[in-house]
C-alpha cells in the first residue's frame, strides 16, 4: 500500500490531497477549515483532514508532493526585476522579505511542519513538481481518457503561463509553453483590476459582466495589447501593464487607450462602458483558446482534451470549445486553480516518479469533487444542541419531501449534505437551493443571501436524464464548468422595448421559463446531477420535478460573499442565521427560520471582506 500526500500552498488557495495506491481518497482547501477566503498559507488542517479521513497518519505517508517548483520561481523574478530596472524596484522591495523570510526556504518550512506530525520524516520523502506539470496531471490522470491532449492556461506557474502537452497511459509530456510576461490568465486578470474587482477572485465577476455588453473594444485589444497568432501562440505588448515590474496590473497607457481610468470599486459604479470591457476581454479570450484548441486537434489529431489552470474555470470558453467540435471529448479538472495542483502533484508523483501504471478507464477518477469532510447525524445533532438551535429530526424521506416542498414555495433553503466539494463550485453538497421558475429568485438569493451584485448569475443543477430537453447540451458536465444556451422551446419572445434595453437593465426581464438561472444571452452555467455520484441531491430533484415538472433548481454556493463555503455545521447555522435564508436542510433535520431564537442572528452584511 502506497500513500501518497498532495499540497499547494503558499501563493493562494492552499490544499492537501491524498493518494491511495494511486486512488483519490480525499482533498480539500485549507480557506474551508480557516475561514480565510483564498487562504494561501500552509495547508495544516487540510493535511490532517485528508489523512484523517484515511485513517492514517504522516508516518504511513510514503511521498509527500509539492506542486511547485521555488526556485526556478525565484528565478524569474529576479530575471524579471533585473530586466525592468528601475522599475521593478518597487515591486522588489516588497516581495523579497516574503521570499527571504519563507517561500525560498520552501523546503525547509514544509519538513518542520511535517515533523510536527512524523518526527521522523525527511527530504528523501518530499517531491517537488513543476506548477504547470501539477495542473497538466491534475487534468489528465484523473480524466476518463486514455490518451488526451491536455492544454494549461493560468497566470503563471514558474516560468510557463501555457503549456500543451500529450498525455497516453501514465505518461504526460509538455510538448509547448508559452512563457511569462506573455500570460492570457494574466491578461484577464488585468482587465477584471481595471473593472475594479479583486485579481484572483473577480474574474467569474468580469465573465459574469459580458453578457450585459458588446465587444466594442476587441479590435482594440487585439491591435495594441495582444499580438496573436493563428495556432493560438500571443504575445502581450507589456508597455500597457505593470504587473512585471510594479504593483498593479495596468498603468496610466492601458487606461488611456480605453479612454476611462481604472475603476475604484468604492467609488465608481458600474456604467455600460466596463460592461463593454468585459465582454471584450471575453471574447478576446475564447478567441486565443479557440484557436489553441483547433491547432492542437489538427496537429495531433487526438479527439480528446482536458484543462486545468485558472483560466480553465471561464465556463463560457469551455462551451465554445466543446461546441466548437475541434475535439470529441472536453474534460476540465473541478478543482483547475491552484488547489488543484495538490492533486496534480500526487498524481504526477504516483505515475511519473513512480512509474505506476494508469488503469484504463471510462469514468473520471474524482468522484463528483465529493471529497471533503463529512458529518454524521449524531455529530450534526451535537453542534447544533451546542448552538442553541431549533430542529426537526426527520426520516431521509420526510426530509427530501420538505426540502422539495419548500423550494416549490419560493423558500431559499441550505442544503448541508454528505462530503464537501473541492474546488470553487458548490455542486450540491455545501449549497443554497432556489426554484429556477422564479422571476425575483436571482435578485433574492443575490442581494438578501449572498450579500453580493444583482448581476452575478446562478447555475442550474439539472437531472443528467433531462438536460438534452432544456438546454443545448448533450455532453456530462457534473463540475459546473460549461456554458450553454436554453434550448429555443423554453424561451420567452422579447417585445421591442425588452429588446432595446441597454446593460443592467437587460436583468429584469425573464428569458425563459427558467429565469433564475437564465442569462440574459440565454445562456447558463449547466451542472448536469448524476444519480451514481450524488444519489440524495438527485432525489431532491426528482421529487421537485415530480411537483412543478421542472427537473431544475437553482445552485449557489453555500456562503455569503467574501466567505469560504461552508464546510462544518456550525459554518452552516451561523451562515442561516446571518442571512435571508428560509430553511436549512442538514442532515436529515429540518432547521426553519421563525423558530429559532432571534438573539441567534448575525449580521453578515459586513462579516466577511468583499470579494
Amino acid at each position: 500500500m502506497t500513500y501518497i500526500l498532495g499540497i499547494s500552498a503558499l501563493y493562494h488557495d492552499s490544499a492537501a490531497a491524498l493518494l491511495h495506491d494511486g486512488n483519490l481518497v480525499a482533498a480539500a482547501q485549507e480557506e474551508r477549515f480557516t475561514r480565510n477566503k483564498h487562504d494561501a498559507s500552509y495547508p495544516e488542517h487540510a493535511v490532517k483532514y485528508v489523512l484523517d479521513a484515511a485513517g492514517i497518519t504522516l508516518a504511513d505517508v510514503d511521498h509527500v508532493a509539492f506542486y511547485d517548483k521555488p526556485f526556478l520561481k525565484f528565478e524569474r523574478l529576479l530575471e524579471t526585476y533585473l530586466a525592468t530596472v528601475p522599475r521593478g524596484f518597487s515591486s522588489f522591495r516588497v516581495a523579497m522579505p516574503i521570499w527571504l523570510k519563507e517561500k525560498l526556504f520552501l523546503k525547509r518550512l514544509l519538513l518542520d511542519e511535517l515533523k510536527k506530525l512524523d518526527p521522523d520524516f525527511d527530504l528523501d520523502r518530499l517531491l517537488f513538481a513543476e506548477h504547470h506539470i501539477s495542473h497538466a496531471a491534475s487534468a489528465f490522470y484523473p480524466s476518463p481518457y486514455d490518451e488526451a491532449i491536455v492544454l494549461t492556461v493560468d497566470g503563471v506557474g514558474e516560468w510557463a503561463t501555457t503549456t500543451l502537452g500529450i498525455g497516453r497511459g501514465n505518461s504526460l509530456e509538455i510538448v509547448k509553453e508559452i512563457h511569462f510576461p506573455h500570460s492570457l490568465g494574466l491578461l484577464y486578470s488585468a482587465f477584471t483590476h481595471y473593472t475594479g474587482f479583486k485579481v484572483n477572485s473577480g474574474e467569474y465577476k468580469v465573465m459574469g459582466l459580458a453578457p450585459y455588453g458588446e465587444p466594442k473594444f476587441k479590435d482594440l485589444i487585439l491591435d495594441k495589447l495582444v499580438d496573436l497568432k493563428e495556432d493560438g501562440s500571443f504575445r502581450l505588448d507589456q508597455t500597457y501593464f505593470n504587473y512585471a515590474a510594479g504593483l498593479t496590473m495596468t498603468n496610466q497607457a492601458f487606461a488611456d487607450l480605453f479612454g476611462e481610468p481604472h475603476r475604484e470599486a468604492d467609488k465608481d459604479q458600474l456604467t455600460q462602458f466596463h460592461m463593454d470591457v468585459a465582454a471584450s476581454v471575453q471574447a478576446v479570450t475564447e478567441e486565443i483558446v479557440l484557436r489553441m484548441t483547433r491547432a492542437a486537434a489538427k496537429e495531433y489529431g487526438i479527439p480528446n482534451l482536458c484543462m486545468a489552470g485558472g483560466v480553465a474555470l471561464n465556463c463560457v470558453a469551455n462551451g465554445k470549445i466543446l461546441r466548437d467540435g475541434a475535439f470529441e471529448n472536453l474534460w476540465v479538472q473541478p478543482a483547475a486553480g491552484d488547489a488543484g495542483g495538490a492533486v496534480g502533484a500526487a498524481y504526477a508523483a504516483w505515475h511519473q516518479e513512480l512509474e505506476q501504471p494508469r488503469p484504463s478507464r471510462t469514468t473520471d477518477q474524482m468522484q463528483g469533487s465529493y471529497l471533503g469532510p463529512v458529518h454524521d447525524t449524531t455529530s450534526i445533532q451535537a453542534d447544533l444542541d451546542r448552538l442553541g438551535a431549533k430542529y426537526e429530526i426527520l426520516t431521509q424521506d420526510e426530509m427530501i419531501e420538505q426540502t422539495a416542498q419548500a423550494i416549490a414555495n419560493g423558500k431559499a433553503i441550505g442544503w448541508f449534505q454528505g462530503r464537501m466539494e473541492f474546488g470553487p463550485r458548490a455542486l450540491g453538497g455545501r449549497s443554497i437551493l432556489g426554484d429556477p421558475r422564479s422571476e425575483s429568485m436571482q435578485k433574492t438569493l443575490n442581494l438578501k443571501v449572498k450579500y453580493r451584485e444583482s448581476f452575478r448569475p446562478f447555475a442550474p443543477s439539472i437531472l443528467r436524464e433531462d438536460v438534452s430537453d432544456w438546454f443545448d447540451l448533450s455532453d456530462d458536465s457534473p463540475y459546473m464548468l460549461i456554458v450553454a444556451d436554453v434550448v429555443e422551446s423554453k424561451r420567452k419572445d422579447m417585445t421591442e422595448a425588452e429588446q432595446a434595453l441597454f446593460g443592467i437593465e437587460k436583468l429584469n426581464v425573464p428569458r425563459s421559463g427558467i429565469p433564475a438561472v437564465t442569462h440574459v444571452d440565454y445562456s447558463a452555467r449547466v451542472q448536469t446531477v448524476h444519480e451514481d455520484t450524488n444519489p440524495l441531491y438527485h432525489r431532491l430533484i426528482s421529487r421537485f420535478k415530480e411537483l412543478t415538472g421542472c427537473p431544475i433548481v437553482v445552485n449557489t454556493s453555500f456562503n455569503v460573499r467574501g466567505e469560504p463555503i461552508v464546510c462544518t455545521p456550525e459554518d452552516a447555522f451561523r451562515c442561516f442565521m446571518g442571512t435571508e435564508l428560509d430553511v436549512l436542510s442538514i442532515g436529515n433535520l429540518i432547521l426553519r427560520k421563525p423558530e429559532q431564537d432571534p438573539a441567534l442572528q448575525e449580521d453578515y452584511t459586513t462579516k466577511y471582506e468583499l470579494d
